[in-house]
C-alpha cells in the first residue's frame, strides 16, 4: 500500500542501479539512506522506488507512509508530522513519542523521512527509538547528510552521466519549451552536452536551465552557464564542486528572471508549504509587485520550473530553490515584512473559516484549514515573537478545527502558549481558552477541562459575552456527560438556554448547546424528547449542508433506536454518521460511529459483520491513542454487542473475524459500512 507517495509524471532516467541498490536494502535492512547534493534527485528516486515494491506480503516492508520534512522549521513538529503521516491522531496527554511508537509498536510499515538534512540530529533520535519500539517498521530517509547510525546503509545518489541520461533529461526538459529541438544540428547536441558537463548533471540544475529555453538558444546559454560557473571557480570555494553547480543553476536562473519574478520568488519563499495564486497575491503584493504583476510573475516563475505546480493543482518552491529565495528576501531586507504578510493571510484565512462554521462550505473549511496546516503553525510561531494578541486570536480560532481533525496536541501546545503570553482580558482570549478547554476535555483531562469551563463561564459573564456563555456552557456539559453526570449536565444546559434563549442555528455555540441537551436527554433515558431534538437538528443541519452537527445527532439518533430495539433505523443513522465524519476527517467521531454500527450488526444477528466492524473500530480507537471511549452509555451498547456476537458466532469465529477487523485499513472499512457493501463473509 502506497500509503500518501508523492506521483511524479515526466521522463526518468539513468537512476536503473541506484533504484535497484535501493530496493535490494529496503528488503535486507531497517534503514537505509539515500543521500546526495541538492536538486539530485532522491526525493523522485525513493517515490519512482517505492511504485516498484513487490506486491507480495513476504516480500513487502508493509504499508508506506511518506513524511515531507522540507516543510518543518525546526524539530518542534517533527513527531505531529510523522504522526500525521501515519494517521495517528494523538488524543493522549503523555509523552508524544511514547504514544507514537505504541500506535506503531505492531504495524508492519515503511516509513520515509524525506529531505531530512535540517532535522538531522532529531531524526537520528527519532528513528533510533521507533526502529527500537516497533520491529515490523523500515526507515527510508533521503538527506544532504546521513544520519550516521550503526544501522544505517546508505544508498548514495550521484549526478547523472553527462554524456548519457544527463543529455536525456535536458533534452527531454528543452523540448517542453522549445518543441524545434526535436531534431537537432550535431553543433546544437554538442551546446546540450556542454551544458550538461556544466551543470555536472545535477537534474534539478538541468531542468531549471531547460526552461530558460523559451528565452535563449542552446548556444547563447552554453555561453552564459560557462561565464556563470568560470565566476563561481573564481570565488573562494564555500560550496563542494556540485553544490556549486547547483548554486550556479539557481542563482543564473535567478539572475536570468525579471526583476519582478525575482521579487516574487524571494517572497514566495515565506510559504511553508503549497500554495495558491490567491494566497501569493495576498501575500507577496506590495511596492512595485501590484496583485496584478504577482500573476505575471507567477506564470513566468511556474514556465522556469522555479515554481512547481503539484498533481493537486497547488503550486510549491522545491527545497533548494525555496532556500535561495529565502536567503535573497534576506538580503532585500523584507524578511519581516513579508512574515507580517503571512501571518495576515492566514489570520484572516481563520477570520473566514470561523464565520463560515454554520454555513455550507464548513467540510470545506475544514480541509483548508488542515492543508495549510504548515503555514497557520509558520504565522502562530511569528505573531507569538512579535504579535501575541494576534497569536490568542489565531489559536483561538483554530483550536477547535484542529482538536477536531488530528492536530489535537498542536491546538493544546499553542493555545496554552499563547494564553500566557496575552493577560489582558479579550474576547479572543475567551475564546482561545474555551478552545483549550475543548482539547483537554478530548484528551481526558476531564478535571481540568472543567476548571476551564468554569472559568469560561465568569470571564463571559464579567464581559456580557453571549456567545461566550453558550460556549463555557457547552464545555461544561459535554464534561458532565463524559463523567456520567447527565443531570448536571442538563441543568448547565436548561440554565444556559433559558438565560440566553436563542435559536439553534443562530450562533455555532448555541447549536453545540442545543446538540448537548439531545445528549443529556439520552443519558436521561429521556428518549422520546432527545430523538425529536434530534430530528429537528438533523433537518436544520441538511438545510444548511452543516456537517459537524448533523453527524453528532445522527449519533444520538443511531444510540436511540439501539435502546429503543430498532437496529435497521440505527444502522442508518450509524452510517450516516460515519459519512460525515469521514468527510471531516474525524477519527474520533468515527471510532464512536464504529461501535454504533457494530452494535446495531449484532442485534440484527449479523455476529460477523458485528466482530469485523468492531475489530475496525478499535483500530480507531487505536489511531486516536485510546482505548473506547464515549459516553458512559456506550459501554453498555459495546459489551451487548460483543455478547449478542458471540452468541451467533461462537468464541472461536467472533475472535477470527474481530482480528481480521483490527488487521483491516480503518478507512477502507470506513468505506465498505458508508457505501453499504460490507456483508457476511
Amino acid at each position: 500500500m502506497l500509503g500518501n507517495v508523492p506521483e511524479y509524471t515526466g521522463l526518468f532516467v539513468g537512476r536503473a542501479a541506484e533504484r535497484d541498490r535501493l530496493l535490494s536494502a529496503l528488503t535486507a535492512h531497517r534503514l537505509t539512506t539515500l543521500t546526495g547534493v541538492g536538486g539530485v534527485g532522491k526525493t523522485r528516486l525513493a517515490a519512482h522506488t517505492l511504485a516498484s515494491l513487490p506486491g507480495g506480503e513476504a516480500e513487502s516492508p508493509g504499508e508506506v507512509r511518506w513524511v515531507d520534512l522540507g516543510a518543518l522549521p525546526d524539530e518542534r513538529r517533527l513527531i505531529p508530522a510523522v504522526a500525521e503521516a501515519v494517521g495517528f491522531s494523538d488524543h493522549t496527554s503523555g509523552e508524544p513519542l511514547e504514544a507514537l511508537c505504541g500506535w506503531m509498536s505492531d504495524r508492519r510499515m515503511l516509513l520515509v523521512l524525506d529531505s531530512c538534512e535540517h532535522l538531522v540530529a532529531a531524526c537520528r533520535e527519532l528513528v533510533g527509538l521507533l526502529l527500537a519500539a516497533c520491529p515490523g517498521l523500515t526507515v527510508l530517509v533521503t538527506s544532504r547528510q546521513q544520519l550516521d547510525m550503526p544501522a544505517e546503509t546508505v544508498v548514495e545518489v550521484a549526478p547523472l552521466p553527462h554524456d548519457g541520461a544527463a543529455f536525456d533529461l535536458f533534452i527531454d526538459r528543452a523540448t517542453v519549451v522549445a518543441p524545434a529541438l526535436r531534431v537537432r544540428r550535431a553543433e546544437q547536441d554538442e551546446d546540450a552536452a556542454e551544458v550538461c558537463r556544466l551543470l555536472d548533471g545535477v537534474p534539478l540544475a538541468l531542468e531549471l536551465a531547460a526552461a530558460q529555453l523559451m528565452h535563449h538558444t542552446l548556444g547563447e546559454l552554453r555561453a552564459l552557464l560557462r561565464t556563470q560557473q568560470e565566476a563561481l571557480t573564481a570565488a573562494t570555494p564555500v560550496w563542494p564542486l556540485r553544490h556549486r553547480s547547483l548554486r550556479a543553476a539557481i542563482g543564473w536562473s535567478h539572475e536570468l528572471c525579471e526583476p519582478l519574478e525575482r521579487l516574487l520568488w524571494a517572497r514566495l519563499s515565506i510559504f511553508r508549504d503549497t500554495f495558491d495564486e490567491a494566497a501569493a497575491r495576498s501575500v507577496c503584493s506590495g511596492g512595485p509587485l501590484s496583485a496584478d504583476a504577482v500573476v505575471i510573475a507567477l506564470k513566468g516563475l511556474t514556465a522556469k520550473s522555479v515554481v512547481v505546480r503539484q498533481p493537486d493543482g497547488g503550486l510549491r518552491l522545491l527545497g533548494s530553490v525555496r532556500e535561495y529565495g529565502w536567503m535573497w528576501l534576506g538580503e532585500l531586507g523584507q524578511r519581516e515584512a513579508v512574515q507580517n504578510r503571512h501571518a495576515e493571510h492566514f489570520l484572516a484565512l481563520a477570520r473566514s473559516a470561523d464565520a463560515g462554521w454554520l454555513g455550507p462550505d464548513q467540510v470545506t473549511w475544514y480541509r483548508t484549514i488542515g492543508a495549510v496546516h504548515a503555514d497557520l503553525c509558520a504565522a502562530l510561531d511569528h505573531l507569538i515573537r512579535v504579535r501575541p494578541h494576534l497569536a490568542v486570536e489565531l489559536a483561538g480560532l483554530v483550536g477547535f478545527f484542529w482538536s477536531c481533525c488530528g492536530h489535537l496536541r498542536e491546538a493544546r501546545a499553542y493555545l496554552t502558549r499563547t494564553l500566557r503570553l496575552s493577560r489582558t482580558h479579550t474576547r479572543e482570549r475567551e475564546r482561545a481558552q474555551w478552545a483549550l478547554g475543548v482539547a483537554t476535555l478530548l484528551q481526558g483531562e476531564h478535571r481540568l477541562a472543567a476548571d476551564i469551563g468554569r472559568r469560561c463561564a465568569k470571564d463571559a459573564a464579567r464581559s456580557d459575552n453571549r456567545e461566550g456563555r453558550l460556549a463555557a456552557a457547552y464545555l461544561l456539559s459535554i464534561t458532565h456527560l463524559m463523567c456520567g453526570r447527565a443531570r448536571e449536565a442538563y441543568t448547565v444546559l436548561d440554565e444556559a438556554l433559558r438565560e440566553t434563549p436563542t435559536p439553534p442555528f443562530d450562533s455555532p455555540a448555541a447549536l453545540r448547546c442545543h446538540l448537548a441537551e439531545v445528549f443529556a436527554l439520552t443519558g436521561l433515558g429521556r428518549f422520546a424528547e432527545a430523538a425529536r431534538k434530534a430530528a429537528t437538528l438533523r433537518v436544520g443541519c441538511i438545510a444548511r449542508d452543516e456537517c459537524w452537527t448533523r453527524a453528532y445527532a445522527d449519533y444520538q439518533l443511531a444510540l436511540i433506536a439501539l435502546a429503543q430495539g430498532d437496529p435497521a433505523q440505527a444502522t442508518e443513522h450509524a452510517r450516516a454518521m460515519l459519512e460525515g465524519k469521514r468527510r471531516l476527517g474525524d477519527s474520533f467521531g468515527m471510532a464512536l460511529g464504529m461501535d454504533l454500527l457494530a452494535a446495531a450488526a449484532a442485534a440484527q444477528g449479523r455476529g460477523e459483520v458485528a466482530a469485523l466492524i468492531s475489530g475496525a473500530g478499535e483500530s480507531c480507537w487505536r489511531s486516536v491513542g485510546h482505548s473506547q471511549r464515549g459516553m458512559p452509555e456506550l459501554r453498555d451498547v459495546r459489551e451487548t454487542c460483543w455478547t449478542t456476537a458471540r452468541t451467533t458466532l461462537g468464541d472461536e469465529a467472533f475472535d477470527q473475524a474481530f482480528r481480521r477487523g483490527t488487521e483491516a485499513d480503518p478507512g477502507s472499512v470506513v468505506a465498505l459500512v458508508v457505501e453499504g457493501r460490507l456483508a457476511d463473509g
